[in-house]
């Protein structure tokens, strides 16, 4: 499966909502089949967005390619960090961002989520998570083990300083999960008041493998997995309610 990770540069909405379409337009003819922007990508924290205009665009560029799917990282909606899949002009999922990111002014911006989400899709199922959300093992550990993730798509708006740490913790949940794992950052905000540099678009196989892109953004994955991971999480997991705390004096 070839796989499109944006490397998008954030600049006023217009903009950003017309180069949408022309950035779909060249991941699919290029053979990508699953399409995905970062967290955020149209406002940023600092600008607006029509929801009612987003979905309308959202709408027009996936049904202009029907066979592709298409993450749109996030964008504001009822109070929401929203992340959406769609396919065919519709919307066939959604997730709203749990784990606010409190540094950055988050809480005063979203009010968090109250569930996590997956989505079927080509045989597989695919695990959400948005930016922050990747620090807490057990979003990913939970969708793992309650809907058999193979694969988990991150979006992010990440800084550059700090990709070691975005990098590691992608890395951490595909060997923990046996899972892949796709992060696709943000690579930076040039609206001025948010000017901003962001962190790399990181692709990890079950085992932790790295996997470079073949093309600029492409990746090409084959999910026909032949090597058994070292631990399998959906075997030898094992839920533990008690905790003994011992007091030694």
């Amino acid at each position: 499966m070839k796989i499109y990770l944006s490397r998008w540069v954030c600049l006023d909405v217009e903009s950003n909502l017309r180069r949408a379409g022309e950035e779909a337009e060249r991941a699919a003819a290029e053979g990508a089949e699953l399409v995905v922007f970062p967290e955020s990508f149209l406002h940023g924290y600092t600008r607006a967005a029509d929801p009612a205009r987003v979905r309308v665009r959202f709408s027009e560029i996936s049904a202009a390619y029907p066979a592709v799917a298409f993450v749109f990282g996030s964008f504001s909606e009822e109070g929401r960090n929203r992340m959406t899949v769609w396919m065919g002009g519709r919307e066939a999922a959604r997730y709203d961002k749990v784990h606010l990111f409190e540094p950055n002014g988050e809480f005063e911006v979203w009010t968090p989520g109250d569930r996590y989400a997956a989505f079927q899709w080509k045989g597989r199922t695919w695990g959400m998570v948005n930016c922050n959300d990747i620090r807490f093992p057990e979003q990913t550990r939970t969708l793992k083990l309650k809907t058999r993730c193979e694969a988990f798509i991150a979006v992010a708006w990440w800084p550059w300083r700090r990709d070691h740490v975005w990098r590691a913790l992608l890395q951490a949940r595909a060997i923990e999960n046996g899972a892949w794992v796709f992060g696709c950052c943000l690579a930076a905000s040039e609206f001025p008041g948010e000017v901003f540099a962001g962190a790399g678009n990181h692709v990890f196989d079950p085992h932790g493998n790295p996997v470079y892109p073949v093309e600029d953004r492409f990746y090409e994955v084959s999910f026909q997995w032949v090597e058994p991971v070292i631990v399998d999480p959906l075997k030898h997991s094992r839920p533990i309610d008690d905790i003994e705390v011992f007091s030694i004096e």
